[in-house]
């Protein structure tokens, strides 16, 4: 399980509600937990659960070359292929151009796997993590196989992230925004190869486009039905963390904890609230994934019709990685153009005058929410670089929201021979933001 746990900034005099989270080693449990929570308004409880359904926006038919409404990203006119024009890193070569042409007018005939109303809630929603009044929970496996896809394995995901977004409202008092992710590893994903290590199986298969597309939509379809089917209720949220905390050293903390939660909903409940009521058994959820596979993209990319903008519908938020991040280079030029939240990978090899400039192509109105920016450098280097990086981009009035992937650089092998990070190093970036 990979996650990035997020605050978001504005100003750095401004007091985020966290930059990263840490847990106490000795237990796995977060340790900010208050030691003596308090209740404060209804409002940061039922944020969270505050699932309304989604606009769902008729889409128009795939456009091939139409100019987007408003593509005001400095860098001239933007069509849904401009990309081409721009140098490309990261893409695999196709052996067949015919097969990969006709698997992309297939998948350009499918439906959206997201809708535009979506995106644009969630990009609501990270407006307020902006300026601190939200906090953004990611988690996702690294790379989402196909061998190890199945219900069981999409279900305790989900799981995971309710259990840790019902602890952080209440540790934090304050909504928290889902978003599950994937990126791509080094044998390029299994929707591009196999990652079996010989010739054959590292041949980019084009059709493997497809399967990830109907695994998407597959996927996606069950944590709907999660997401409103009453899986993700409260009461039921509290008591896997009960039944998780049992046996560790910090039971009596979260007793405390849970106290306090069933009292909120005794309360609410008193108020007409009802356990059964759809704000108490629903939670909002979102994608997200590394815009890599260029070619895939377009081919999910619709206009929206109540807009008339470009909304790449194949998640609902899209990240430029640290190698495709170049701001001539396609990736940036695709992600330009379309209207969904956006992230950026930065590592301690970003400039902070290339960061601010690449902001200013992806978000030239600057509008918040638009923009996510993602750390990923270990807790040393984050010590000396991010400074710098958050003063520039504060310097230059942008509005991000800031968020800090630990996965990276931070990496100890546990006694049971699994990969996995301190959280006392997670807290590097907090005090940065705070100060």
């Amino acid at each position: 399980m990979a996650a990035a746990l997020s605050p978001a900034t504005k100003p750095l005099h401004h007091r985020s509600s966290s930059s990263s989270f840490s847990a106490s080693r000795q237990s796995g449990l977060p340790s900010f937990l208050p030691a003596k929570p308090r209740l404060r308004s209804r409002r940061a409880i039922v944020a969270v659960h505050a699932a309304e359904p989604a606009k769902t926006p008729v889409i128009d038919d795939k456009p091939k070359t139409i100019e987007a409404a408003q593509p005001k990203a400095g860098t001239g006119r933007w069509v849904v292929d401009s990309w081409k024009a721009k140098k490309a890193l990261q893409l695999p070569e196709y052996p067949d151009e015919n097969e990969l042409t006709e698997v992309l007018q297939t998948i350009e005939s499918f439906p959206p796997i997201v809708f535009a109303g979506e995106a644009r809630h969630l990009e609501e929603r990270l407006a307020d993590a902006a300026v601190g009044r939200a906090f953004l929970l990611q988690g996702g496996d690294c790379a989402e196989s196909f061998k190890e896809f199945n219900a069981n394995n999409i279900r305790d995901t989900f799981r995971v992230l309710l259990q840790m977004g019902a602890v952080l409202t209440f540790g934090g008092q304050m909504p928290v925004i889902r978003r599950d992710g994937v990126k791509l590893p080094s044998y390029r994903g299994d929707n591009v190869n196999g990652d079996t290590f010989e010739a054959k199986s590292r041949v980019p298969d084009p059709q493997r486009m497809i399967r990830a597309y109907c695994q998407s939509a597959a996927t996606l379809n069950l944590l709907r039905a999660f997401a409103t089917g009453g899986y993700a209720a409260m009461q039921r949220v509290t008591q896997w963390n009960l039944d998780f905390t049992e046996h560790s050293e910090q039971d009596d903390r979260y007793q405390e904890l849970a106290h306090h939660v069933d009292e909120a909903l005794g309360f609410m409940s008193a108020a007409g609230l009802t356990i059964d009521h759809p704000i108490m058994t629903t939670t909002e959820f979102w994608t997200s994934h590394e815009c890599l596979l260029l070619p895939y993209e377009q081919a999910l990319t619709r206009r929206d019709s109540t807009s008339g903008l470009f909304y790449d519908c194949s998640a609902h938020f899209l990240w430029v990685g640290e190698r495709t991040r170049q701001l001539d280079g396609a990736h940036v030029e695709f992600l330009r153009g379309v209207a969904n939240p956006l992230g950026i990978k930065v590592s301690d090899k970003m400039n902070p005058k290339e960061l601010v400039k690449l902001i200013e192509i992806m978000n030239p109105d600057n509008k918040p929410g638009r923009i996510t920016v993602i750390t990923r450098m270990g807790a040393e280097k984050m010590r000396v670089k991010l400074p710098h990086l958050v003063r520039a981009v504060h310097s230059a009035g942008q509005i991000v929201t800031w968020v800090s992937d630990p996965m990276h650089g931070n990496t100890i092998k546990a006694p049971c021979g699994l990969k996995t990070r301190p959280f006392d190093v997670i807290r590097v970036m907090h005090p940065i933001h705070n100060n």
